[in-house]
Order: C-alpha cells, then structure tokens, then sequence
C-alpha cells in the first residue's frame, strides 16, 4: 500500500502538545511560522510519497554491493539522493552562513521521521551527514568549516562517523586506530573500523569520515582519543577533488534489514585526516554528532512504526477471515476484538513515541535559542528516552504489523516483514538501548534528579489542571507520575552503579509510558470529544498500567541477576 506522510499528526503536535508557539517566539526561530513550517511539512510529504516511498522495496530486493572496490547502489536511489540534496532537506537545521536553511531540529524531526517511513535505508543517509555537518559547526576549524560544510549541506558530499572497531564497540576507548602527525597540519590515519553507514556509495562525488584515532603517546582509553575528518578525496582549496585518499571499502555487511543501506568495513592506511576540535578532545567533539543522531535513530524507529502501521491498517481493512461479532461490521478482520487491541496500540504507542522525540527536539532548539541550562539538561535527559522508547516502538509495531497480517506477514512479497527486519538495528546502532538506560540512570541524574524532578513537577501540574475536563483520564496519569517519582528519588540515591543498572531499561520504559501519558492528555484536552481524546482514552487505561510493574522491576536491585553462575546458565 502507497506511504501517506501524517502532516496533520505533525501540525497537531506541534500546535498543542510540543509548545512550538513557544519555539516561533524566540528570536533565532521566528523565521519559523505556522505558513512555513506547514509547507514545509507538505513539500516533504510529497517528496517521501512521490519518490522516497517507490524505492523502498527496490533497496530490499536489489542489496548495495561491491564490484571491484566500487560501491553500487540500489536501483533508484542515486535519483532519491539528488531529490533530498535539490529540495535543501540535507540543510534544514544547518548554518544559513554555509547554505543552510537555520530550521528548528523539532521540523528537521519531522521530516526525518518522514524519510524514514517512506524509505530508511535511504534516509540514513542524510541522517548521517546532518550529523556530520553539526559536529563540524561546533568543532572544526574556520578553514575545513568554509571547504566542507558548503559541500557537506547541498548534498554534494556526504557524511559518515566511524567509532566501532572489531574489538572496540560500546567500548570506544578500546580503539586501535592511530593518527600520526605528519608535521604539515594533516595526520596519517592508519586502523579499521566496522558497521559503517553509507561508509562508501555511488550517489554523491565525495564521501567525508570523521574518524576516531589515538595519537601515539596520548593517554589509554577515552581521555586519549581525537578526531579527525579524512574524506575519500582529498579536496582541492577550491572544491573541487584532488587525489584519492587512502581510504577504502573492505567488505558490505550481509544484515538482516536496511539491504539498500551500504554498511562497510572501512580501512584507512596512512590516510590523511585533519583534527576536529582538539587533541584527545574526540569523545566530546563526536558527542555533538552522536546526540544528533541518536535523537535521529529514535524518529527512524517511529518513522518505520508509522509505515508498518499503515501497511497493517490497510491489510486489516481489506481481509475477510472469521465471522464477525459487529452486528454493523466492515466485514473484515478490523471487526475482531484482537486486531482491534493490536491497531490501538500501534497507534496509542506511535503517538506517545513522537510526542517524546519532538519533546526533546524542542529542547534542543529552546536551549540553541535561549542558552538556558534547564532546557540544556532537559534535552539531555531526554535524548536516550526518545531513543529507546523510539526504536523499542519502532520493533514492536512492526512485529504486530506481521502478527495483523497473519500468515501472509511471514511471506515475504507482502512487505510486512521488511519493516521489521529493517528496524531491529535501531535499537543496537548509536549506542544500544541498554546503554542509554544506563546513561539515563548515571550521566543523566549526577544532578541528583533535578532535570526528571523538574519534567515531573510539569507532568503533574498538567494532571492537576486536567481534573476538571478529564477526571479520569487526569488522575491515572498524576498518580503514575507519584510513583515515577518515588522511584527516580530512589534511583538517584543508589550509591552502587549496579543496582541502578540492573534496573535501568525499565525505569527508562516507565518513564517513557507515564510521559506518553502526559502527552496523550495534553492531546486530549485540546480536543475534547475527538480522536484524539479517544486515542488518549486508550493508551492511560491500557498500556500506562505498565509502568507500575517496569518501576517494581526498576527497584528489584542486581542480586537476582548474578543469582546463578556461568556454569548455571549454560547448565
């Protein structure tokens, strides 16, 4: 079935759920206004209907490869390609000084979110050098920022990051790769990474790595790493390309989704790079492109959620199996009670999940435009919540979405099962959802819970004013919003790291069920008596209970897990 972008779900967010009036009142985004940001929200829907949408069966069939050290695309995405770097959609957050357009990240979401419904192999793509072109603002030099950003915003060249090595995965600081001083401002580059996306492609002149190395002599582990930018060509003063570096393209990964995605093991030998940011400064120089993109890896979760929901609605609207309990059904398997709960909570959990990433994107932006620490810590607490929370939607909508089809989810030329194959590494890529919950339970409360204390404080006064128009639906969410609390007071008070880990995924669970719940109410009180108080009515009866068995789990402390030894498990 054809993807339709949900501008109006967009617009509705973003006009009584996500505070962007508050966003357009803001000097640096006053540009942003309701006229704009809804064409822009339509220009980008026809783009990921019309061309991004018809290539997301071809990037599965026909897999990128590699012939005699050159990367091949799948069919039609070198055209996909130049459509998003025509349209400006590479540049839309990015500095209007190298070509940008300067937009709020929270419509940069959107739209990403969009890309990756029609067509997520694609969409990485961009994704990965939007990445790139914000680490470059923040980090490098006047000199590479006037070379590469141009280049890097129109789409002329693309972006990669380079972190994982054989042996140094979340373990960055296990790296291998060496930068050695050549003693004319340039480093020779020398190590190999893996799990490289869009590492080598045939759908843009030049491919440009920021790469994490070692300078010989600098200290063990992460305190002691740099970065560099090392592109495929070595670009001349002017622009133009000069002679190819040493970098190239071992092998494509044979994955289990994303086949159109060109995912490379990369060598670099003695390649010549140049240092972004300081010395032994990489870790927070690449931070910068990672937060960017694991806010991006979320609303590629929800994007894939949205078209396996989409895909499922329209199968479930057009099979006949079983006799229907409705006196005035459709006929169809949408009558069963079943298909029904899996839909609604397809849809209850795509709602909450881009509410929460728009969330944060707006944090992002209110704290690029106003420079106030509390929107910065708000952003940072919710980035690895609308990871997770996001991709963790994104695997189990997609895996209804074949259970709603039935046999035919299992077969193949019906396109169900692509989806979740497709989304299953979101939640491993950009650090592992584990990994954030333990970031969200360590990093993220060194400030003794005040970020969560805060976002708690508004959730409930929401509740509290809600009890008027919505006493039932307002008062679940408030006394969800207690018992978040008691435990978040009790998390942060946890002196031992392993018992705040051991339960870590689900207090990052619970948080993001009893957010959605305040979100969902925030829709519902702006339209009372619609969908969208229906669709609220769902979610806080349903699947906001949840939380009080994540939080149980979220205090059960680390004994149980070591409870049995190795010997034990493999018994």
């Amino acid at each position: 079935m054809p993807y339709h972008a949900p501008v109006d779900d967009y617009a509705f967010l973003f006009d009584h759920v996500v505070g962007y009036a508050g966003l357009r009142a803001t000097d640096r985004f006053a540009e942003a206004t309701d006229d704009v940001t809804r064409a822009i929200l339509t220009e980008a829907g026809k783009l990921t209907e019309e061309v991004l949408a018809p290539l997301q069966r071809a990037g599965d069939l026909h897999p990128a490869r590699l012939e005699n050290g050159v990367v091949r695309t799948s069919p039609g995405f070198a055209e996909g390609w130049a459509a998003i770097a025509e349209g400006g959609w590479v540049g839309m957050a990015a500095d209007p000084e190298y070509g940008g357009m300067g937009l709020p990240m929270t419509l940069t979401s959107a739209v990403n979110e969009m890309m990756s419904s029609a067509c997520l192999s694609l969409q990485l793509a961009p994704l990965m050098s939007q990445g790139q072109i914000e680490a470059l603002e923040h980090h490098a030099s006047d000199a590479i920022k006037a070379l590469y950003l141009p280049k890097l915003t129109a789409g002329d060249w693309t972006g990669t990051m380079n972190l994982t090595e054989p042996q140094a995965g979340s373990d960055v600081g296990a790296l291998s790769t060496k930068a050695e001083n050549n003693g004319n401002g340039t480093f020779a580059v020398t190590g190999q990474k893996i799990y490289i996306s869009w590492g080598d492609h045939d759908v843009a002149e030049n491919v440009c790595h920021l790469v994490l190395a070692r300078i010989p002599g600098a200290p063990a582990g992460t305190k002691g790493i740099s970065l560099f930018l090392v592109p495929k060509f070595i670009p001349n003063a002017d622009g133009t390309l000069g002679a190819r570096n040493g970098v190239n393209v071992v092998s494509l990964e044979h994955k289990l989704g994303l086949h159109g995605s060109p995912t490379a093991v990369m060598q670099f030998d003695a390649a010549t790079g140049w240092l972004v940011g300081s010395e032994e400064g990489g870790m927070a120089a690449m931070f910068t492109m990672m937060n960017n993109a694991r806010l991006g890896v979320g609303g590629q979760g929800i994007g894939v959620a949205e078209a396996a929901y989409q895909h499922a609605l329209a199968y479930a609207l057009e099979r006949k199996q079983g006799r229907s309990t409705l006196e005035a059904g459709t006929g169809t398997i949408m009558d069963h009670a079943d298909v029904r709960r899996m839909l609604m909570t397809m849809k209850a959990d795509i709602f909450a999940a881009r509410a929460i990433a728009l969330s944060c994107a707006m944090a992002i932006d209110m704290e690029h435009a106003t420079s106030d620490t509390d929107w910065r810590a708000r952003a940072a607490f919710l980035t690895p919540i609308a990871k997770a929370f996001g991709t963790d939607t994104g695997i189990a909508v997609a895996e209804m979405g074949v259970q709603v089809h039935g046999g035919m989810g299992f077969i193949e030329e019906t396109g169900a099962a692509q989806f979740s194959r497709d989304v299953r590494v979101t939640a491993i890529y950009e650090g592992t959802n584990g990994v954030q919950a333990m970031d969200l339970v360590a990093r993220k409360m060194m400030d003794g819970g005040d970020a969560a204390a805060r976002l708690l404080d508004e959730i409930e006064s929401c509740a509290e004013e809600a009890r008027a128009a919505l006493p039932d639906l307002a008062e679940p969410v408030w006394q969800a919003t207690e018992t978040l609390r008691e435990v978040t007071e009790w998390m942060a008070a946890q002196q031992d790291m392993t018992t705040r880990f051991a339960g870590a995924v689900p207090y990052l669970r619970a948080f993001a069920r009893v957010m959605g719940g305040y979100l969902h109410l925030k829709a519902a009180l702006a339209d009372q008596g619609g969908k969208r108080e229906a669709l609220a009515r769902f979610y806080i009866k349903r699947l906001l209970p949840e939380h009080a068995g994540l939080l149980a789990q979220a205090q059960a402390g680390a004994e149980d897990l070591y409870a049995l030894s190795a010997d034990d498990l493999a018994a």
